[in-house]
């Protein structure tokens, strides 16, 4: 009854073809998912052809992990094995997007030494939904911004300070999004965030004709960037034209002149602009939207503000 041809096999036979234990095919065979076809007139069970096949695919799909309920479940069923392997991919991807999120915390949590409160915020803030995540950064951006009812003409500046977390986010990441979503939710780069605004709707945005004007922070850039690759100082009478351009280009802006009281109104903007928070939340946001990451425009306002401090104050 233990031949290559034989209609049954016995369960050592069965046991040898398919590379299981005599113990694991029995143990199978109790659970019902490779159920003996009968017995021989001595009691031992004896299978047949077809359950070679079954208990072939039964090792390899434990190997994948599945688990024996759905695996006995899926044969009960007659289930392609094609289609038992897509929905544990789709599974399997459900507990990395899990794992992924609780590494990516944990290295965070262990990188800043956090705190229990810290602790829990950070797993808080990992396990939102998307839905979720929307409704806290609409939160932020409709607080910081105005709102769409306020008639600000920011809603193009929302959409470009929007994350947008992928379904399958890498590590870093979903690091980033943490990070991001607790900047969101300080107080004061919340308060530092209105007043930038506030500044930019007291300014002008665009010009009559609705083209939008050049941000003070664009020109300054293009004016100090070369000036502090030729090594100028901000104090020395070769940074008087990098001053006076921007402040001309400002003053134009906003329909004034470029006088003492201008310079100081363009300082408090810039004061306010340069906060290391704000530069932190549009690497973060560039990092979660896997955009490239934006030059620091710290340096080239530090340069700045300290030309025109020195311009103002003497």
């Amino acid at each position: 009854m233990n031949g290559e041809g034989d209609t049954y096999l016995s369960i050592g036979e069965l046991a040898r073809r398919t590379g299981l234990t005599v113990k694991a095919v029995r143990a199978y065979s109790d659970r019902g998912i490779v159920p003996p076809a009968g017995r021989t007139p001595a009691g031992y069970r004896h299978y047949g052809p077809e359950a070679v096949a079954r208990l072939r695919l039964v090792r390899t799909l434990r190997a994948l992990g599945l688990g024996l309920p759905t695996i006995r479940e899926a044969l009960d069923r007659d289930t392609p094995p094609a289609e038992l392997a897509a929905a544990h991919a789709e599974a399997l991807a459900v507990q990395i997007r899990v794992l992924t999120a609780r590494r990516a915390l944990l290295l965070a949590a262990a990188r800043r030494d956090a705190t229990p409160e810290e602790m829990e915020l950070m797993h808080r803030l990992a396990a939102l939904s998307e839905d979720e995540r929307r409704a806290l950064t609409r939160e932020f951006l409709d607080e910081v911004l105005g709102g769409p009812e306020t008639g600000t003409g920011l809603a193009g500046v929302a959409r470009s300070m929007t994350p947008d977390l992928s379904d399958h986010p890498a590590e870093e990441e979903t690091e980033a999004w943490i990070e991001l979503a607790e900047l969101c939710q300080d107080p004061g780069f919340r308060a530092a965030m209105r007043r930038t605004v506030a500044h930019h709707a007291a300014d002008g945005t665009e010009h009559a004709d609705g083209v939008p004007r050049p941000h003070p922070e664009a020109v300054i850039r293009d004016h100090t960037a070369p000036a502090r690759a030729a090594g100028i100082d901000p104090g020395s009478p070769q940074a008087g034209p990098v001053v006076d351009a921007v402040t001309a280009a400002y003053a134009q802006q906003c329909g004034r002149p470029d006088d003492a009281a201008l310079r100081q109104r363009l300082l408090a903007r810039l004061d306010t602009v340069n906060d290391p928070r704000r530069e932190r939340y549009l690497h973060l946001l560039a990092v979660v939207n896997r955009w490239p990451a934006p030059d620091p425009l710290s340096p080239e306002l530090d340069w700045f503000c300290a030309a025109l401090r020195a311009r103002t104050t003497s």
